[in-house]
């Protein structure tokens, strides 16, 4: 019965972080102007499909042979059940490894939705999906390894913590999408005489509406990131907590960051309700451990921050559709410094060294390069052999012409007053 109870658990889990993806499908859509709207959501299932598969092949045997390297030696031994044509990898009745591994292959393909945001209506699919496949097959799951396995270098030598995947998942995301950003360059228009022109989304009701769904997966990613027993629940990396601690903090983060986004960018929609998921990844590093007040005080002032990240990043000319770097980077980068003194001294399960600053920064920026470091130079190949993005006469026609044989809106879309209009009515 424990086994069966076991199971279910990560069957749900797994099924509400596919809510994940189409919160994230329907986030795109309506960020993208309507010439690109078929072809954000044809990117955003092929991250899926390309990602999972992917991560069946040849991605989930990195988590198990990775440890300890490069501090250490691969553990090839230990890895042998995550092989392909391992007998755990497949219909064996004394086996629950799919069951984990679909949870990983979830987060994994995660980090590719995150990125798919961000270079919104100017990659090419082709140069998109190899970058996903590395990221989420590759980079996003030794960083897991290094951060989230019992074994992991980072928490035996460092006593790394982060219970909620701010570093593995959000921090390496973030920063393998900025190094792209920094190769693919913005959108035509985006700015003009070095000054950020906004382009809005066409339908933000919409990209609203995908945040609510991500919010609703997030509740299963953090059951991914409960280890359950019979004995009890655990931290993916051994220390005991339950799902109460995990409810207080996932639903304070969530209210604390959206008021604070609220504040700092004066009622904006798109982002305050951004602020619910900059509140929950700057608590997820210490989410099993925090007070609810805490948990709501740390998301409040990311949510306060992500406005002003925002604009630091455009300062850059980096154009980042829908705020990927500022929300998962920025935030996981706050909440793990954060993470670091305010949990000092807090001791990990059984020998392991204690929570501590150096060991919280430290492996934020050894996750940073790690995400950056390949996001960048992949991206710099495809850009010199100029597969990286799509050419200017099909940016401007959109991708939905040249690359889905379909029509979003057969019959036209309902013409929206702007404020731009209603002003210049009023003056007339």
């Amino acid at each position: 019965m424990n086994s069966v109870i076991t199971d279910l658990f990560y069957w749900v889990s797994i099924a509400l972080m596919i809510a994940i993806h189409a919160g994230f499908l329907a986030y795109e859509v309506g960020a993208s102007r309507s010439k690109n709207v078929l072809a954000s959501a044809m990117k955003n299932l092929l991250t899926f499909s390309v990602v999972i598969s992917t991560f069946f092949f040849f991605g989930w045997w990195f988590y198990y042979a990775f440890p300890q390297f490069p501090v250490g030696s691969l553990d090839f031994a230990g890895a042998e059940l995550a092989l392909p044509w391992s007998s755990d990898s497949g219909p064996n009745v004394a086996s629950v490894n799919g069951i984990f591994w679909g949870a990983f292959a979830l987060f994994a393909a995660t980090t590719g939705s995150i990125m798919s945001g961000a270079v919104l209506e100017r990659i090419r699919t082709s140069s998109f999906l190899i970058l996903t496949t590395v990221l989420g097959s590759v980079v996003w799951i030794i960083g897991a390894s290094w951060a989230w396995h019992g074994n992991g270098w980072l928490l035996t030598k460092w006593g790394w913590h982060d219970f909620g995947a701010a570093g593995c998942v959000h921090l390496i995301a973030g920063a393998f999408t900025l190094g792209v950003l920094i190769n693919l360059g913005p959108r035509i228009g985006r700015f003009v005489d070095g000054k950020a022109v906004t382009i809005p989304p066409h339908n933000l009701p919409l990209t609203m509406l995908g945040l609510m769904l991500i919010f609703i997966g997030f509740f299963g990613f953090l059951m991914g990131c409960v280890v359950y027993t019979n004995e009890g629940y655990f931290s993916i990396f051994g220390n005991p907590t339950n799902l109460s601690a995990v409810a207080f903090s996932t639903l304070m983060g969530l209210s604390g960051g959206i008021m604070g986004a609220y504040i700092a960018s004066k009622g904006e929609p798109f982002w305050t309700i951004s602020g619910g998921l900059a509140g929950v990844i700057s608590v997820a590093p210490g989410m099993d451990l925090y007070h609810p007040a805490l948990a709501f005080i740390i998301a409040t002032v990311g949510g306060l921050l992500i406005p002003s990240m925002g604009r630091l990043i455009e300062k850059f000319g980096i154009d980042d559709v829908v705020g990927a770097v500022t929300v998962h980077g920025g935030c996981a980068v706050y909440g793990l410094v954060v993470s670091g003194f305010v949990l000092w001294g807090y001791p990990n399960v059984g020998d392991l060294p204690a929570i501590n600053p150096l060991g919280q920064i430290g492996g934020m920026v050894v996750l940073a390069a790690l995400g950056f470091i390949p996001g960048y130079l992949i991206s710099l190949l495809l850009k010199k052999v100029n597969l990286l993005r799509i050419p200017r006469e099909v940016e401007l026609a959109g991708l939905d012409l040249s690359e889905v044989p379909a029509t979003p809106y057969p019959e036209g879309i309902p013409v929206t007053v702007t404020r731009v209009t209603v002003t210049e009515e009023y003056s007339a």
